[in-house]
């Protein structure tokens, strides 16, 4: 019996000390999104905002699954009055894209936004400084069937029992 006990923990040895193949670490890390223009928990640059530009930030995805079919972004702050105030709704975003700065992957849609508008609302609280949460979807699901009309519950309804993984980059502005 010591011998067969032996050799299992040897085996459990080896097994914990090998390097794992490229399939094993890859699908062991989380999905990320980060932006190049800001830290997450850092503060987002004016040209993103209203007191500037009001233009999206450039935004990397990194270790999407290899079940995602499309991503999902929702922009929004929850610190507004009203609770969380939709600054940018993305759906349909292709698995190998990227956000540039001021642009849309080709293929996505905007669907409507807090202010009703089909577009980025950059941050702009009335007081203090807010959160700004990039939230990111990898769903199992190519396009959703939604156009541009579609709002954020209308979105978050469709992916409720598709999604695969999730990430999120927190930025912060005050206007003041």
């Amino acid at each position: 019996m010591k011998e067969v006990l032996s050799i299992v923990v040897i085996l459990l040895f080896i097994f914990a000390c090998s390097p794992p193949t490229a399939q094993t670490f890859h699908s062991s890390l989380p999905m990320r999104i980060s932006s190049p223009a800001f830290l997450n928990y850092g503060d987002i640059p004016s040209n993103f905002t209203c007191k500037k530009e009001n233009i999206n930030p450039p935004l990397k995805f990194r270790n999407i699954p290899s079940s995602a079919r499309s991503l999902v972004l929702i922009m929004f702050d929850p610190d507004a009055p009203s609770g969380n105030w939709v600054h940018w709704l993305l759906f349909n975003i292709p698995v190998s894209y990227e956000i540039l700065e001021d642009s849309v992957p080709e293929n996505a849609v905007q669907g409507r936004n807090s202010w009703g508008m089909n577009s980025y609302g950059g941050p702009c609280p009335p007081s203090g400084k807010h959160r700004y949460v990039f939230r990111l979807y990898a769903i199992d699901v190519k396009e959703l069937g939604l156009d541009s009309s579609a709002d954020v519950r209308m979105v978050e309804q469709m992916i409720f029992n598709h999604i695969v993984a999730e990430a999120e980059l927190v930025g912060l502005f005050s206007k003041f």
